[in-house]
């Protein structure tokens, strides 16, 4: 299926790894270029720099300057035709509500929401002003912003923030052109689930249970029974901010396997 991505400039935050490296991947493939800014360069970003189909630009993407930086980078380019705010990190709870600190909640708030505000703030004007037509917004949410978890609290709040802020914008900006999506994922083969951090190693080594044991629970109860890849995330993705989805803003998009069984 033809995405009509040629010659577009894509922008991804957190781009070398998990999921925003999948979206770049993804994004690569459809004939966009990929403007992807993290902390450090991956081997697998690199093959697209190396590849001629992305730019990267390093940066600390929770500090003012990084999205301002990376969007600067792909408006040089020509502009901003699509925005996937990707980045994001969860750190488990395992001692509950009283264990997490005002350093925790600001981390956790600056990285998954203000992170994606500076950046939106910075490419929106490309989009609406820069002569391109519009353009396509993705925010990364998750199942968890409305099924809250006290494992994960913190990052729980911050992704109903995030897909709220992308609802609210998506009525602001259609009339200028732009559409505002979101995606909520359930579980995905990451670091943030299977990582040596992540929920499943954390969460046996609070419970003695092994880590694949803690992971397959997580998902047991689905009807599909699996977590979902990161490609499979990011060709959902590739789609929303494609052509073909002309006519989809405001709307969040749950991959889940089937995890959320209510009407909402």
């Amino acid at each position: 299926m033809d995405m009509e991505m040629a010659g577009k400039n894509a922008v991804v935050t957190g781009a070398s790894k998990g999921i925003g490296l999948a979206i770049a991947q993804a994004l690569a493939d459809a004939g966009a270029h990929v403007v992807g800014g993290s902390r450090s360069l991956s081997t697998a970003f690199g093959e697209l720099v190396e590849a001629g189909r992305a730019t990267f630009v390093q940066g600390d993407l929770s500090q003012a300057s990084g999205p301002a930086d990376l969007v600067a980078a792909a408006v040089e380019r020509g502009g901003v035709d699509i925005l996937v705010n990707s980045v994001g990190a969860v750190t488990p709870r395992p001692d509950g509500f009283l264990s997490i600190t005002d350093d925790d909640w600001n981390t956790a708030w600056t990285l998954g929401l203000m992170t994606a505000v500076r950046t939106t703030r910075a490419a929106v004007p490309a989009m609406v002003d820069g002569g391109g037509g519009g353009g396509v917004i993705v925010m990364m949410g998750s199942v968890n912003a409305f099924l809250p978890d006290p494992l994960v609290l913190d990052y729980s709040v911050v992704k109903a923030a995030l897909t709220n802020f992308a609802k609210g914008l998506s009525k602001e900006l259609g009339p200028r052109g732009v559409r505002v999506v979101s995606v909520s994922p359930g579980p995905v083969e990451t670091d943030l689930w299977l990582g040596d951090s992540g929920v499943a190693r954390t969460m046996a080594e609070r419970t003695g249970k092994q880590p694949q044991d803690i992971a397959a629970s997580a998902v047991a109860g689905t009807p599909l029974g699996r977590f979902s890849t990161p490609r499979e995330v990011a060709d959902l993705v590739t789609f929303l901010a494609g052509a073909r989805a002309a006519n989809i803003t405001g709307a969040d998009v749950t991959i889940d396997g089937g995890m959320i069984t209510t009407m909402r």
